[in-house]
């Protein structure tokens, strides 16, 4: 496809995505495409991970398999690429449905507002069992503000790696890159791992997922911003900036604090800080400490209006450049 062919597809995508989301009804009767390279990732670390292995053999099985996934990413992308070409617009429209279905924009906001909604309607049980279903973490941990930040850092941190990090590697290198973007971030959340299982075979997916959304998460502080200031205003802009610039390095993740902190300004609230994870503590300090410390379903919901205007601003930008292209 041309420049402008591949910014139409994703413009059409990102409007498609913010309308449908994930449709159950679908996916209820047909895997998702993330499923099968889930079914792919756990057919490699079952043949190549097994716990006889010396662990500087399992790191260099885990170069080899994440390696190995990202080429028959690519070689999918490019039959794609390939295939919807034969058929003119009928093409674009069918390649705007693939991409589409690598977005996350109303399907992550439908989760993450889903925590707002059982935090008001059943109380606190309701908003854990709410959260467990987007965060790792031990829910029966989690008072009410900690269930409220959970889920707000999902937002942030998804807004990053489930919308921005693919639109971005679909611009640059349409479906070949958006497939290996997508196969790469899966096998992240499934094998990149500090357990003893996956520290060495996930040793490669964890750094090279670290590389892929660099780009995306420092853009992603701009886009959050841009959000704030549409739905709350320029102070909320400007420190959605400010603390992002200024704690952004926080977390653990090289990536994930950057969104992190913008959202905590956007919303003065405070973010991370200690978890629990599978029973053990994991001590990190709060983003945006003198933010407001007791977060609410209503943060939540303002969390969720500036992910959305940040979504429209990202649709106006792919709109821009597909204009300056045409």
């Amino acid at each position: 496809m041309t420049i402008d062919e591949n910014l139409l597809v994703l413009l059409l995508a990102l409007l498609l995505d913010r309308i449908l989301g994930d449709p159950q009804w679908l996916w209820s009767r047909v895997p998702h495409p993330v499923a099968i390279f889930g079914a792919v990732i756990s057919y490699a670390d079952q043949q190549l991970n097994p716990s006889s292995l010396t662990g500087s053999q399992r790191r260099m099985n885990g170069v080899a398999a994440i390696l190995a996934l990202l080429l028959l990413a690519v070689a999918a992308g490019l039959v794609f690429d390939r295939f919807f070409a034969l058929f003119g617009l009928a093409g674009i429209l069918l390649e705007t449905g693939l991409v589409a279905i690598f977005l996350a924009q109303k399907s992550l906001a439908d989760h993450v507002a889903a925590v707002a909604i059982a935090l008001r309607d059943e109380g606190l049980a309701g908003g854990r069992a709410a959260v467990s279903r987007i965060v790792g973490r031990d829910p029966e941990t989690l008072d009410e503000p900690a269930v409220c930040r959970a889920a707000i850092e999902s937002l942030a941190e998804n807004f990053s790696d489930g919308v921005v990090a693919p639109a971005l590697w679909y611009a640059v290198f349409g479906l070949p890159g958006l497939l290996a973007y997508k196969m790469l971030n899966t096998a992240d959340s499934m094998i990149g791992h500090r357990s003893e299982k996956y520290i060495d075979f996930g040793w490669a997916a964890a750094r090279l997922d670290d590389v892929a959304n660099w780009p995306a998460a420092r853009l992603s502080i701009l886009l959050i911003a841009a959000g704030a200031w549409i739905r709350r205003g320029t102070s909320a802009s400007r420190e959605a900036v400010r603390v992002a610039m200024r704690d952004g390095g926080l977390h653990r993740s090289p990536n994930s604090g950057r969104p992190e902190a913008a959202m905590a300004g956007a919303l003065n609230v405070q973010l991370a800080g200690p978890r629990v994870y599978g029973g053990v503590i994991v001590a990190e300090p709060m983003i945006n400490n003198p933010g407001r410390d007791m977060a609410t379903a209503a943060d939540i919901e303002d969390g969720v209006s500036v992910f959305y205007a940040s979504c429209m601003v990202l649709t106006g930008i792919i709109f821009g450049l597909f204009l300056c292209f045409l």
